[in-house]
């Protein structure tokens, strides 16, 4: 059995990282640089040391047992590319919505996207270095979100912070489907 699992979220949140950071093969990357074209359009607040971006997709698989299987997929972050979400989302289980605290405004997209089509999905704050630590519940008060929705603080950077997102999605979707709450952490 195979799943497919979305990671969404705003331009420079840590999708590409966090795919890369659990992939069992090396993630397929549709990673362009930035140029002075994009000046006017991408929003490099916060994240002014970024040099490249996602133009389509990223994409990544991990072997939990021999009979099942997740495919990993990383939407692109900016508005510009949103057209393809819908593509990425046919098939999906769920999502993880990756969010950055130094702007957590731009997740509200991918929370407003998931919400429409009732898909399932769980918030990962990716907890970047020098950035203000935010509890959990001030998050889910900051992006008003519902009380079954679970929200994690992790590192897309490290594999074992990015497998407990992935593990709490899964369980999330379960209850959710089974219409029960998902067990917090």
């Amino acid at each position: 059995m195979t799943l497919k699992l979305l990671i969404a979220g705003g331009f420079g949140v840590g999708k590409t990282t966090m795919v890369g950071s659990v992939s069992e093969v090396p993630p397929l990357h549709t990673e362009e640089a930035l140029t002075a074209v994009s000046a006017g359009v991408d929003d490099l607040t916060g994240v002014e040391r970024k040099t490249t971006t996602t133009v389509a997709l990223d994409f990544g698989r991990i072997t939990v047992n021999p009979e099942l299987i997740l495919y990993l997929f990383g939407t692109p972050g900016q508005d510009r590319f949103w057209f393809m979400w819908d593509e990425l989302a046919l098939g999906a289980l769920g999502a993880v919505v990756l969010a950055d605290t130094r702007r957590l405004e731009s997740c509200f997209p991918a929370i407003d996207f998931f919400e429409r089509r009732g898909l399932p999905f769980v918030v990962g704050v990716n907890c970047f270095d020098r950035a203000y630590r935010y509890g959990t519940e001030e998050i889910r008060d900051a992006l008003e979100l519902d009380p079954a929705i679970p929200v994690l603080l992790c590192d897309a950077r490290e594999k074992e912070s990015t497998k407990q997102v992935l593990v709490t999605l899964i369980e999330h979707v379960m209850a959710t489907k089974r219409g029960l709450p998902a067990p917090l952490p």
